[in-house]
């Protein structure tokens, strides 16, 4: 089964990065985010993927055309130009990158890429969020609900701490960001039938919106509770969060 990646949005919560480089190339520990999601998959037997690039696409596309000699130790004879490969750290990944358009929407980006998925089932995730979803087990729980959509379901931390006030105006207890108070949202990590493009019209079409609401009125659309980690990338502040768990070796994500 393949693996879509939307990595093609403008990041603009992150313009201190996106300004040079499009939101699934900021780095965590060295390695483009886009590269760590892709090992979660990769990790559960899952390699072939297609990339849709829109905003600044060209600098995906670069990472990956040089993606061996980056991750190989080599010696250069500048005489005769050549190149001695000395321990070469490749993945056995296939990837497509697809110019899906530099202003077309999340669902309009799907659509583009219908051709490649070749009317199979295929999974389907945003460039910018990390988990350490069990693959496999979200696959298995797609194949025996037989929806057209399941969607991995996550509870996110809550921004604030939260109070338990009695009717004396007493806080019985303080929790410093409570996970779960914001109820059950969309973590991505999606696996489709080939049927969701049909709700798609066109570039401008939002996945979020008219497919998934669609698909969910036709009740195709299931929910798979994942209630371990999961953190998207949308901001500073999210960047620092995750470079810092991945220095202090607490990157969750982190199953390979």
């Amino acid at each position: 089964m393949k693996v879509v990646l939307l990595a093609g949005g403008l990041g603009t919560r992150l313009s201190e990065e996106t300004d040079i480089k499009p939101k699934p190339m900021v780095e965590i520990g060295g390695k483009p985010i886009l590269w760590h999601i892709m090992k979660i998959y990769a990790h559960h037997g899952f390699n072939e993927f297609i990339v849709c690039c829109g905003y600044k696409g060209h600098v995906i596309k670069e990472y990956f055309s040089n993606f061996f000699l980056h991750q190989s130790d080599v010696t250069f004879n500048l005489k005769t130009n050549e190149m001695e490969v000395h321990h070469a750290g490749a993945e056995d990944w296939k990837v497509t990158l697809v110019d899906t358009g530099k202003d077309s929407m999340t669902g309009g980006r799907i659509k583009r890429i219908e051709k490649y998925v070749n009317n199979s089932p295929f999974m389907l995730t945003y460039g910018d969020g990390v988990s350490n979803i069990n693959i496999k087990e979200l696959v298995a729980f797609h194949q025996k609900n037989k929806k057209m959509v399941t969607v991995t379901a996550v509870q996110p931390e809550s921004r604030f701490g939260v109070l338990d006030i009695n009717e004396k105006h007493e806080v019985k207890s303080f929790l410093e960001k409570p996970k779960g108070e914001s109820g059950w949202i969309n973590g991505g990590f999606f696996v489709c039938e080939p049927g969701i493009f049909k709700y798609i019209k066109g570039d401008d079409t939002i996945w979020e919106r008219e497919p998934l609401e669609g698909i969910a009125k036709d009740q195709q659309l299931c929910a798979f509770k994942h209630e371990g980690f999961w953190k998207p990338m949308d901001s500073l502040k999210d960047k620092q969060d995750l470079n810092k768990f991945w220095e202090q070796n607490k990157a969750e994500w982190k199953v390979w």
